[in-house]
This record gives structure tokens, C-alpha cells and sequence, in this order.
């Protein structure tokens, strides 16, 4: 296993790998902060160089467990992070940018996403996020749990075009997303960042996925993961709190399912044959 991880292409030109490192939940409990530190070191060492969080997240502790992680090595990392739809007003959206460039302990934010719709217009978040850019505080933006009407809906605002992907759930128990919003993504060039690609923890107990795993001497997590990233367009984020979830994380990587583990997988999680309302957790 190298330390080089496939990548994929940001509209505006930025190569990030296709496999990255999730922090929900991180920052929770100290007792585990020096593990949680030691993941994502090691996770930057196998090429997961991409680090996804949120203010959100143990309101904010999983940003400061980031900044542990990253000190020295800022210069490797491809940091996202994401602002709370209550915050997304043009200042709020400034303030929470400069509480997280904080507790980051960086002067920039390569991408920074808008959590969840909420009730402030998109417009005036868009304006916000292009003033963050012009003062280099962030590199470029996007959205997350955005579904089809709603990434038509950005299309229209001004500085829309700018969007630079959509994180949202996906994975085999959720692949609604499948039908429309990711063929209209990758015709759009605009990358979708699976979150949850494994899961709440149900497909690496399935004994269906075990079976395939056997194949590729992998378990079911690695094939649920490799199944996520089968397509060119999709950024994988899962978190991973101990070393050897994560290095069992970067090997899946490496796997490349057969057209028949494909067709297999298909029949086992069917592919959505209609509209669904997009899943979040």
C-alpha cells in the first residue's frame, strides 16, 4: 500500500484525493484525544490528506482536535469545514469563519461548506462566502445536504457557479442520490463528498458484504468503502478514531471491484428506480 491516493478534480482546477478523514464526533471526550490525534497523523501519512469538520462538531473541539493533528504538516492538509445554516447570514457567515480559522490554528480554509439549507436566502450566504475568498480567509466553497432542486436553486444565485462540490449521506443503504443528484453532478464537474460511505456502523456487521469481502481478502467496511468510491467523481470522508481503522480505510482504496461485484451489489442494494427525498443524518 502506497501513500499516494487516487484523486479527483475541483471545478476550479484543485486535485484533492478521493479518500479523506471524517471528525464527526471527534473532540468529544479528552480521554480520547490523543488517539484521535494519532488517526488523523497517520491518516495524512497514508495520503488521506483531505480533513473534513465542522463547527458543529463537539461545538467546535473537533476543529481544535484538527489543529493538534495538522501542526507542523499545515502545508499538506486539504482542510474543509462547514458553518451551521444559523450562522449563514453575511456576518454570521465572516464571525464563524474566523472562530473556526481559530480553532484551527490556520489563516485559511481551503473549503468551506454551508452545513444545511436554512432559513437565510442563499444569495446573501454566496456573498459571504466570495467576500471570505476575496480576503483569502477561504480558498473556494460549496454546500452540503444540498438535493437537486437546491443545487438548481444555487445555479441561479450570483457567484453560484462558483460552487465547488455537495457533500451528502452515501452509501449502499443510501444511495437514493444515485438517481439524479450524482449523474448531474459529474456532468456538472462538480464533485459530490460522500459522508457516512460506511454507514452508522450496519454494513460492517453484513454478512453480504463479508461474503464479497472474502473475494478481496477485505471486510465488509473496506467493500462498502471501495463501493463508494467507485465512482471517479465522489470524495470519500469516513472517520476513523483508532490507527487501524484507518489504515484498513486507505486499503480499501486500493480495491477495484469486478463488473460482477458491481452487478452483485446492485442486486443486493438496489439502485433507487425513482425520486427519493435526500437522506441526512
Amino acid at each position: 500500500m502506497s501513500s499516494s491516493v487516487r484523486t479527483t478534480t475541483l471545478p476550479d482546477g484543485t486535485k484533492v484525493p478521493v479518500l479523506g478523514l471524517g471528525t464527526w464526533k471527534m473532540g468529544e471526550d479528552r480521554r480520547g484525544r490523543a488517539d484521535e490525534v494519532a488517526a488523523l497523523r497517520l491518516g495524512i501519512d497514508l495520503g488521506m490528506t483531505l480533513i473534513d469538520t465542522a463547527e458543529m462538531y463537539a461545538d467546535g473541539g473537533a476543529e481544535e482536535v484538527v489543529h493538534e493533528a495538522i501542526g507542523g504538516r499545515r502545508e499538506e492538509v486539504f482542510l474543509v469545514s462547514k458553518v451551521l445554516p444559523s450562522n449563514a447570514s453575511r456576518a454570521g457567515v465572516i464571525r464563524a469563519c474566523e472562530l473556526s480559522l481559530t480553532r484551527l490554528g490556520t489563516d485559511h480554509i481551503e473549503l468551506y461548506l454551508l452545513h444545511w439549507r436554512g432559513s437565510v436566502p442563499l444569495a446573501e450566504t454566496v456573498a459571504a462566502f466570495e467576500t471570505l475568498k476575496s480576503q483569502g480567509k477561504i480558498l473556494g466553497w460549496g454546500v452540503s445536504n444540498f438535493d437537486m432542486d437546491d443545487m438548481e436553486e444555487l445555479a441561479s444565485v450570483p457567484g453560484g457557479e462558483f460552487v465547488q462540490t455537495n457533500q451528502v449521506l452515501y452509501n449502499l443503504s443510501s444511495r437514493g442520490v444515485d438517481y439524479d443528484l450524482l449523474p448531474r453532478s459529474a456532468r456538472d464537474g462538480i464533485p459530490v463528498m460522500a459522508y457516512s460511505p460506511v454507514g452508522q456502523g450496519d454494513l460492517t456487521r453484513d454478512k453480504r458484504l463479508t461474503a464479497i469481502g472474502e473475494r478481496h481478502r477485505a471486510t465488509a467496511a473496506q467493500i462498502a468503502l471501495a463501493w463508494t468510491l467507485r465512482r471517479s467523481h465522489v470524495i470519500a470522508i469516513p472517520k476513523a478514531a483508532s490507527l487501524g481503522h484507518v489504515g484498513d480505510n486507505r486499503a480499501a482504496a486500493d480495491i477495484i471491484l469486478s463488473a460482477a461485484d458491481i452487478a452483485e451489489l446492485d442486486r443486493l442494494f438496489a439502485p433507487p428506480s425513482r425520486k427519493q427525498p435526500l437522506d441526512m443524518i
